[in-house]
């Protein structure tokens, strides 16, 4: 089975303030790392940038540019993988994510799933707020529910069928969802941290990666 993936690196950072996904990791630049842990698993990358983009591609097979939401700019990147049977769409923000954990998510799809993505346990009390009055209107049990990750695993005609519908989500899990079909959980990884603010990029780049 022929894997390819998706990397999404077309957004505009704006709680960032810049494009984080050009900024360094050690020597690499966010998306460059990402594109590089894709290889794990897919024999083609194919990267997501945005309109103005003027870089050498970051190590990816193949650029394109994306649309003006995350759900467009995937199916940019999907129109031209029509060869391959397994596409991983990976955040290019998640620069941190392990090849284990690329595996194992296509490890997943390969046993039978139709759509598989990582998620952690929640550590912190969720509590629900009237965003007006700003009070508390519920305490939730948190013992059901897990943050979600990239990178995330689907068969390409399942995804395919999800992205005919041209809806938006936050991710594309959320669209294959939508379709009615089964979507496959296994365990994330802590470290996995998705770059949104200057603070997590400085905190990334005091460890040795």
């Amino acid at each position: 089975m022929r894997c390819a993936a998706v990397v999404v690196a077309a957004g505009s950072g704006t709680r960032f303030g810049g494009e984080k996904q050009f900024e360094f990791v050690g020597p690499e630049t966010v998306a460059e790392r990402s594109v590089r842990l894709c290889r794990s698993v897919a024999e083609y990358v194919v990267l997501v940038v945005p309109a103005h983009y003027q870089g050498g591609g970051e190590g990816a097979d193949l650029t394109v540019t994306g649309g003006s939401t995350r759900a467009e700019s995937v199916r940019q990147g999907l129109q031209l993988l029509e060869q391959f049977e397994i596409i991983i769409v990976h955040d290019a923000a998640r620069p941190l994510a392990t090849p284990a954990l690329f595996q194992r998510v296509v490890d997943g799809l390969v046993a039978g799933a139709k759509a598989v993505i990582p998620g952690v346990k929640l550590t912190d009390t969720i509590k629900r707020v009237d965003l007006d009055t700003r009070e508390v209107l519920e305490t939730i049990d948190r013992e059901t529910l897990v943050a979600v990750q990239t990178p995330q695993g689907f068969w390409r005609e399942t995804l395919v069928r999800a992205h005919e519908s041209h809806s938006e989500a936050t991710d594309d899990a959320g669209l294959v969802e939508a379709l009615g079909e089964k979507v496959l959980v296994i365990e994330g990884e802590v470290e996995n941290v998705k770059i949104t603010q200057q603070s997590d990029l400085i905190a990334m780049n005091r460890e040795d990666y």
